[in-house]
């Protein structure tokens, strides 16, 4: 993926933060159709770009029928990235998503995901139903707003930004033109 190969060919550090994609969706979901409903947005031409994509970046991907309020997803991620055994949760978390349909507001299948990774599913399960990580979500959410987000994904580095699923020389002209420094590497490829 590209940000692996920036985080290879450059000394960045990559921190995601959340952003409110939909948040007022109910926790049922909405069809696509009832997400668009009253705009002019062709929802096959969305599905057919998006999965061209997802091919170019070799990834997984499923035509949708649903949006879900991803607000608990965010939430477990956020427990996810403090825990030791440091899960591949935002990998996980897309694959149920734009692969499987998952609805990411049912506790359950998140609890599944976490699970499938193996993090514990009861400690899961009360991370998510009490909430712990709403407030660091809430922090992302101020974040994203304070940085101009629109849209995902957006990639920031000191101050600067472009928005979008963009090719990876655009994303490694924003971390040149952002001062990030090119990793030396040896030989066989490692960094020295």
């Amino acid at each position: 993926m590209r940000i692996e190969r920036l985080q290879n060919a450059f000394d960045i550090q990559v921190k995601i933060t959340q952003f409110p994609l939909h948040p007022d969706t109910p926790p049922e979901g909405l069809t696509l159709e009832e997400l668009f409903a009253g705009r002019a947005f062709d929802i096959e031409a969305a599905q057919e770009r998006l999965a061209r994509l997802m091919r170019e970046e070799g990834l997984p991907y499923a035509t949708r029928t649903h949006t879900y309020n991803s607000r608990l997803a965010q939430e477990l991620a956020k427990w996810a990235e403090t825990r030791p055994e440091r899960p591949r949760i935002h990998d996980a978390l897309f694959k149920a998503y734009f692969v499987d349909g998952t609805n990411l507001a049912d506790v359950d299948r998140l609890v599944e995901v976490a699970d499938s990774l193996g993090l514990p599913a009861q400690a899961a399960r009360e991370v998510l139903e009490s909430r712990r990580y709403r407030a660091s979500v809430d922090r992302d959410w101020k974040r994203s707003a304070e940085l101009g987000v629109t849209g995902v994904p957006t990639f920031v580095m000191n101050g600067r930004g472009v928005v979008g699923a963009q090719p990876y020389a655009a994303l490694e002209e924003l971390v040149v033109a952002a001062g990030a420094i090119s990793v030396p590497r040896s030989p066989d490829g490692r960094p020295r």
